[in-house]
Formats: C-alpha cells, structure tokens, sequence
C-alpha cells in the first residue's frame, strides 16, 4: 500500500499532463508550418518528383502524433472536469476546443494528407507534374484554415489551463 501512495504522489497531475501535451502540440505545429515547411520550399524540395512520398511520409508520422495529443488532450479536459470541475464555467468551451482538436487531427489524417499526396503524385514517372491542380490549391486552402483554427484552439485551451491552475 505504501508503494502505491509514492507512486499516486509521484505521477503528474492531469493539469501537468494536459498542458504539456498542449504546449508540445503548439510548438510542433509551429515549427512545422513555420520553419520545416518554408525550409523545404527554400531548398527546392518540393519542385522535386518525389515530394508527395516524402512528404506523406513525414506528414504522416506527425499526423499520428497529433491523434495522440488530441486524443489525450480531451482525454484530459474530460477527466479534469470530472474530478473536480478544473475548468468551471469554461468547461463547455474546454470540451468544444478539446473535440475541435481531435476532430483537426483527424482530418489530417485521414482525408487531407493521404488526398493531397495522392493528388501530388504524377502517374507518368517521365513526365513530372509541373502544375497543381485546382483541387489541390484548395486542399491546401483548407489546410491552412484548419491549421490557423488547430493553433488558435490550442492557444486558447492553453491559456485557459494556465489560468485554471493560477486560480486554483
């Protein structure tokens, strides 16, 4: 029974836990959207045929990430708000943003970057495509709305942690 209390007292607090998987999704988004991906368009990598593999690939392993931290994250607010209402009267907002990530991450996965990979891909080996289509230009449209919507959600859902746990 004693191993079991050191162990209770050892293990972060869901507070803990949902900010740092808040922070650690917000930093990675950023640095994704803002340092990786113009880096890749700097050097020219995304003129190059085998783009969308790669692309998929990194995007992919990322994506999965964020199941991870979506799936936890409202994993967190929920259980919070069980435990002893964390969030108060923002609870209702906790649990919209909370949903609106998961539900962010799962487009990504699932129906964004498998489609724009795909629709980045030439058949053709010997002929490279020189064009986007118009499907993919909106594709990425929604990208980046949802991207802007992800990292504002995040935001606020942090600083309302944050707040949270300088009242309490």
């Amino acid at each position: 029974m004693t191993a079991l209390n050191a162990w209770i007292r050892k293990t972060p607090s869901w507070q803990a836990i949902l900010t740092l998987i808040l922070a650690l999704w917000f930093g990675g988004s950023l640095m994704l959207d803002f340092v990786l991906m113009p880096g890749m368009y700097s050097l020219g990598m995304m003129s190059q045929p085998d783009f969308p593999a790669m692309g998929y690939s990194a995007f992919e392993r990322f994506n999965h990430l964020e199941l991870l931290f979506g799936g936890l994250a409202l994993t967190g607010v929920l259980v919070l708000n069980r435990q002893d209402h964390f969030f108060g009267s923002q609870t209702r907002k906790a649990i919209i943003l909370s949903t609106l990530l998961l539900g962010i991450a799962i487009a990504y996965t699932y129906f964004f970057t498998p489609q724009m990979s795909a629709l980045g891909m030439s058949l053709t080996p010997l002929e490279p495509l020189t064009s986007f289509s118009p499907l993919m230009e909106t594709m990425q449209q929604g990208y980046w709305l949802l991207e802007v919507l992800k990292l504002a959600s995040a935001w606020v859902l942090l600083r309302l942690c944050h707040r949270q746990m300088q009242v309490g």
